[in-house]
């Protein structure tokens, strides 16, 4: 049942919360008080609030309705000031608290709107998100995600509920790849997992394996590779929309799928390495959207490349101070390995722009700790020298859940990337620090006129522990703000 916070116009006016639809009808089926049970928790209905309310009945631990149903416990869920974030909050705390049941009506988006149930409803599926597949032993029954979420009333259409089950499927399998462990991981195996997705929605895939990056000069993966004995993959996803045209936007989609970062030589400290499995999770991202687009019905062409490799610090690995060529023939002092991210993306960003005829690049990536510094992991980096690309980024990214914040690409910062012996080293050589500034002027290098935004999410791309619609491990940031953008024409201006 929805809980609002009663305020001025509401049903009673007397400073307590008001129970939405079903409520009335819920409480005499199964001969509760509802309002009591809210007053006992001193609920105030503020979004993802949840009153749990048991039910009993004689000599057994379940209630029935009408002889058919038997109900367990009724759970009383928070919506706030009603806007599709607080519907969002509400469908996570709703399928968190349900776990370990197996069917739950709810009647929260009764009375909602296509927006608000959309976000209910993502919100919720997210939320039930958990990989079992590496554990020896099943989770317990208690601890299992939500079986099945019924939408009961009027609500939205089922065109609205598909959609966001798409959505937050493709959310899935951006967290599935990220959190799967690097020695079942490498390049190949994501190229392999790009493959059956393909497969399974209708898309173009092409893998480019260690010899056709070399014959075509995309110096930058297989520098970053070298030193690891399972090599680089470019892996190439291409949707085709039913109408497509000449005249139609082609979007590009570039994402970092460093599948385990070690720093290379420039070695991270243990405790910097842990989460690094999650290195890629720019390209799962970028797969999980891949994955969505046709069942969403986007009208644009999209092109998904995700640059893999594994960093390690083999006896072939790259040493600081190299000087490698990328893709478009700009050479690159290496002065820090660990800054490799860069390396990839710039490649693949070249190479769109020279044969994609890209109408627009967004790559994304966890790139750099900075940029975890500067906004926690509430936030992703954005960075855009188009007003209209980022505004158009950030509504989506507002719609969807998923906040960007906008930095700035300081042109007096350039220098900074200087190089004495090659066009441009790979790390700030001036000392100017802004570490995520820097890594986004470096790759502005590549992008030629092409309108680009670049994602920096090292910080909500990782999650501590579950919390709303995350998850704890790698949270997939930037999928449904993506997909958001992309259904509505990916607008650049």
């Amino acid at each position: 049942m929805a809980v609002w916070p009663d305020e001025e116009g509401d049903p009673d006016g007397d400073g307590s919360p008001w129970i939405g639809p079903g409520g009335a009808e819920v409480a005499e089926a199964l001969g509760l008080d509802l309002f009591a049970a809210l007053e006992r928790d001193g609920a105030s209905g503020k979004a993802g609030e949840i009153v749990v309310v048991p039910v009993f009945a004689e000599g057994r631990g379940a209630a029935s309705v009408d002889g058919e149903v038997d109900v367990t416990k009724v759970l009383l869920t928070g919506l706030g000031d009603g806007s599709e974030a607080a519907y969002r909050k509400a469908g996570a705390a709703l399928a968190r608290a349900a776990r370990g049941v197996e069917r739950l009506a709810s009647a929260v988006t009764a009375t909602a709107g296509d927006a608000a149930t959309r976000a209910f409803v993502e919100g919720a599926v997210l939320a039930t998100y958990a990989l079992g597949d590496f554990r020896g032993t099943p989770a317990p029954a208690a601890k299992r995600p939500l079986g099945t979420l019924v939408l009961a009333g009027a609500g939205a259409d089922a065109d609205t509920v598909a959609a966001a089950a798409t959505v937050a499927r493709a959310g899935w399998t951006a967290r599935d790849l990220a959190q799967t462990p690097s020695n079942v991981k490498d390049p190949q195996w994501l190229a392999e997992q790009a493959r059956r997705l393909g497969a399974e929605h209708g898309l173009d895939v092409r893998v480019r394996d260690e010899k056709a990056l070399a014959d075509e000069g995309f110096g930058g993966i297989l520098a970053v590779g070298m030193g690891s004995e399972r090599p680089p993959r470019l892996i190439a996803m291409r949707y085709e929309p039913p109408k497509a045209g000449k005249d139609i936007p082609h979007v590009v989609l570039v994402g970092k799928g460093i599948t385990y970062d070690t720093g290379g030589l420039s070695l991270k400290p243990r405790e910097g390495m842990v989460p690094m499995k999650t290195d890629m999770t720019g390209g799962a991202v970028v797969m999980g959207v891949l994955s969505a687009v046709r069942e969403l019905g986007v009208e644009v062409r999209v092109t998904g490349l995700v640059a893999a490799a594994e960093n390690m610090l083999g006896a072939a690995a790259q040493r600081p101070s190299d000087v490698i060529r990328q893709y478009d023939g700009t050479t690159v002092e290496v002065l820090n390995t660990d800054a490799e991210g860069r390396l990839v993306l710039a490649d693949a960003i070249g190479y769109a722009v020279a044969e994609l005829e890209p109408t627009v690049i967004v790559d994304v990536a966890t790139l750099t700790g900075a940029a975890t510094t500067a906004l926690g992991r509430g936030h992703g980096a954005l960075f855009s020298p188009s007003d209209e690309l980022a505004a158009a980024l950030r509504s989506a990214g507002e719609a969807a859940g998923e906040r960007l914040w906008r930095m700035p690409l300081v042109d007096d910062y350039r220098f900074g990337l200087d190089s004495s012996i090659a066009d441009v080293s790979n790390i700030d050589t001036a000392r100017l620090g802004g570490g995520s500034i820097m890594a986004a002027l470096f790759l502005q290098r590549f992008v030629g006129d092409v309108p680009w935004a670049h994602l920096d999410i090292a910080g909500p791309a990782r999650a501590d522990s579950d919390k709303l619609e995350l998850t704890k491990g790698g949270t997939g940031f930037g999928v449904r703000a993506l997909l958001y953008w992309l259904e509505a024409g990916a607008p650049v201006s």
